[in-house]
Parts: structure tokens; C-alpha cells; sequence
């Protein structure tokens, strides 16, 4: 198929924005260690708290509570931790609580043991069995430690949202700390801490437009934080030792920036979503929209086309110059079998495809995606079997 390329797998990772790039190009052409106390280093701390700033605005917090990592999943690794203290004194998590459709870092567990972690499960849209946690919660022993409740506000494969308010009231009865991963919320709906949306956040810059490689995780207070998961040096309070990565921090700052400015433009992001949802019916009558009965990201489609293995569609499209993916982009190009859909209760074994949008897409790269789909869909006999979604 002619024409240029059609990116549609924002969910994986977004284009670099223009700002974060000038950002970063700006940092690494000056000198400079943040924590150096010259005019260099002076200057250096200053963009480092600038990008501080504008991560907190994304999600309603205060700038001292944002703490700089490697990425998302070094976050999880920090926050999901048995061991806090509580100002000077100890605070000990028992357990920890997470979602069955939940991303692989936080499934993991962090550093709890297997044997202390509980998978909550989900309704057949992907929604968390609210009443699930609720009694797992009822019944957990205090005396043996607090309970931990990690999940993420909107699933990175179905676009899926979650109940926060409700979660959020459920945990705090129950004395517990809520840990949101809102890589794929961030920008694409409103993240407010100071109004309740969870203890602590989990952001990852490239999902924003900012630079791979660096990430953050954001508390509603400061008081209570876990133990350091990199121990070193006193950078970033004590919370994350290791030299800031000045540059990608201050390309993180910009794409904040800009997507806490985009919010009010998403209404467009969910104008074309909702288009190509109707371009995908009108052509395939019998796909499935997994997660399309409740609420979900205004960018993501997340679909199963009945006869058409996910991963062969994927290169169907990729060869007609379109970007989608199988599933998520989280397992260094593996295929295999989708957790979310096997959450879900979702019997196919044909996998799903996430098509994921920006506010670069366009009517006209829709109308590709239609073209692509229509010339897929006339070989689906040729193209059956089981699939899967990575």
C-alpha cells in the first residue's frame, strides 16, 4: 500500500513531542551535575525541579512528592515493597493486592514474596471485581501488617477504566495505601491525587511523548514512602539514589506540559476512536470490542476479528504500513496467549489487536486503517487458526 507509514500504537510508546526533544537538545549541550553546588550544577537542579513541577500539575500533587526512575517499571519495583517507614518509624505491608488484567510489573509482585501477593480478578469488560477486593480486604489479618493495593487505573491493552473513587474509599476503610499505575491514563483523562485518585501514581514519559527510560512515581503526602529500592548517594531525598537523569527529566517536564494542555483536546482523540470503531464494525460485523460496555482511554480500541489470528493481522497491517499490535508491547516481542483476555473469561484463542491513537491521527490515517481492514478481512479464510496476543 503507498503513502507514508500510519502510527497507530500510542499505547506502546508515543512519538517524540517536538518540546521534550528541544528540552532535552537544550540540557545536552550545557554542563552540569544537579546535585553540584556551582553555577552548573545550579542550574542543572533548577530543570530538574522545573520538570518536577510540571509532573506534579499532571496529576495534582505537590512537587516535592514526585520521585524520578528509571520508568514505570522501576517504580512499581520501589512502591511494591513489604518494608515503608512512616516519618522516623517502620510500617510493614503483609500483603499486597493486585489486579489479574493488571501490566506484568506490577503482576510481579515488586518485592513481596509470591505467597503474600492475591490477584483480584475482573468482570468480562475488564472492570475489577470491586466486591472481590472489598471482602479480600474484610478479612485481612492487621496484625500482621497493613494490606497494599496496587492496580491500574486504565488497562494498558483494552483501554479499560477503573472505579477509582470506589477502590479508593474501599482500601482507606481498610487502613490500606493504593498504588495506581497511570502510565496510560496520564494525559488522556484527568489524574487529580489531592481529590483522592489513589496514595501514589506510577508515570512512564514515553507514553506521554517524552523520552524512554525515564519515569516517576507521585504520593498524595510525603510522610510515608517505602524503602529505596536503589541505594546509594541522597538523590532524590533519599528515595532513589543515582545521579538525575537531567535530560530526560526535563524532556519528561515538557511532554507533561503538553499533555496536561491536551486534555481538553482528547474530546477529538475520542471522536476518531469512535469513527474507526464504526469503520470496524461496518466492515467486520462480527468483531468484538473487548471492554466496549463500559468506560474506557478515549484513544484505545481493543478488538478480536473472528477467523484472523491477532499476530498475523498485526503483520497483515504492518505490511500495508500501518502500526497496531497484538496485545501489548511489554514482553520484548513475544506472542503469547493475552493475560487481560484470559482475566476477562475470553474463550477465543484468536487474541485481540489494540489500536491505539494520538492527537497526530487523522481522518485520513482512519481511512488507511479502513482500506488496510477491508483488504485483511477479503483473505480471512486463508488467515484462520488459533492466535494470540502478546
Amino acid at each position: 500500500m503507498s503513502g507514508p507509514r500510519i502510527y497507530l500504537d500510542y499505547n506502546a510508546t508515543a512519538p517524540l513531542l517536538p518540546a521534550a526533544r528541544e528540552a532535552m537538545l537544550s540540557v545536552l549541550s550545557a554542563t552540569g551535575n544537579p546535585s553540584s553546588v556551582h553555577r552548573e550544577g545550579r542550574a542543572a537542579r533548577r530543570l530538574v525541579e522545573s520538570a518536577r513541577q510540571e509532573i506534579a500539575a499532571l496529576v495534582g500533587a505537590k512537587s516535592e512528592n514526585v520521585v524520578f526512575t528509571s520508568g514505570a517499571t522501576e517504580a512499581a519495583s520501589t512502591l511494591l515493597a513489604p518494608d515503608w517507614t512512616f516519618g522516623r518509624g517502620a510500617v510493614r505491608f503483609s500483603r499486597l493486592y493486585v489486579c489479574a488484567a493488571d501490566h506484568p510489573c506490577t503482576l510481579s509482585g515488586g518485592r513481596f514474596p509470591a505467597d503474600a501477593i492475591m490477584r483480584v480478578g475482573v468482570d468480562a469488560d475488564g472492570v475489577v471485581d470491586v466486591g472481590g477486593l472489598a471482602a479480600a480486604l474484610a478479612v485481612h489479618d492487621a496484625a500482621e501488617g497493613l494490606p497494599l493495593v496496587a492496580l491500574h487505573l486504565a488497562n494498558n491493552e483494552s483501554g479499560v477504566i477503573q472505579p477509582v473513587a470506589r477502590i479508593s474509599a474501599i482500601v482507606k476503610a481498610a487502613g490500606g495505601v493504593l498504588v495506581l499505575d497511570a502510565v496510560q491514563a496520564a494525559g488522556r483523562i484527568p489524574i487529580d491525587l489531592a481529590a483522592g485518585h489513589g496514595d501514589f501514581v506510577i508515570l512512564s514519559a514515553h507514553k506521554l511523548g517524552g523520552p524512554a527510560g525515564v519515569g516517576a512515581f507521585v504520593g498524595a503526602a510525603s510522610l510515608m514512602m517505602p524503602e529505596p529500592l536503589v541505594r546509594g548517594g541522597g538523590h532524590e531525598r533519599g528515595h532513589r539514589a543515582g545521579t538525575e537523569n537531567v535530560a530526560g527529566i526535563a524532556g519528561f517536564g515538557a511532554a507533561a506540559r503538553c499533555a496536561l494542555e491536551g486534555l481538553a483536546r482528547m474530546d477529538a482523540v475520542r471522536s476518531r476512536r469512535d469513527r474507526l470503531e464504526t469503520v470496524l464494525r461496518s466492515i467486520v460485523p462480527d468483531a468484538v470490542v473487548y471492554g466496549a460496555q463500559t468506560e474506557r482511554l478515549p484513544n484505545t480500541v481493543f478488538f478480536g476479528i473472528p477467523g484472523i489470528k491477532a499476530e498475523t493481522a498485526q503483520i497483515a497491517f504492518d505490511l500495508a504500513g500501518i502500526a497496531v499490535s497484538a496485545g501489548s508491547a511489554c514482553s520484548s516481542g513475544k506472542v503469547g496467549p493475552s493475560h487481560v483476555l484470559k482475566a476477562m473469561g475470553v474463550a477465543s484463542g484468536e487474541g485481540g489487536l489494540r489500536v491505539s491513537l494520538g492527537e497526530a491521527t487523522s481522518d485520513a490515517d482512519i481511512d488507511r486503517f479502513a482500506e488496510a481492514l477491508r483488504g485483511i478481512v477479503a483473505r480471512r479464510p486463508a488467515m484462520g487458526g488459533v492466535a494470540t496476543a502478546a
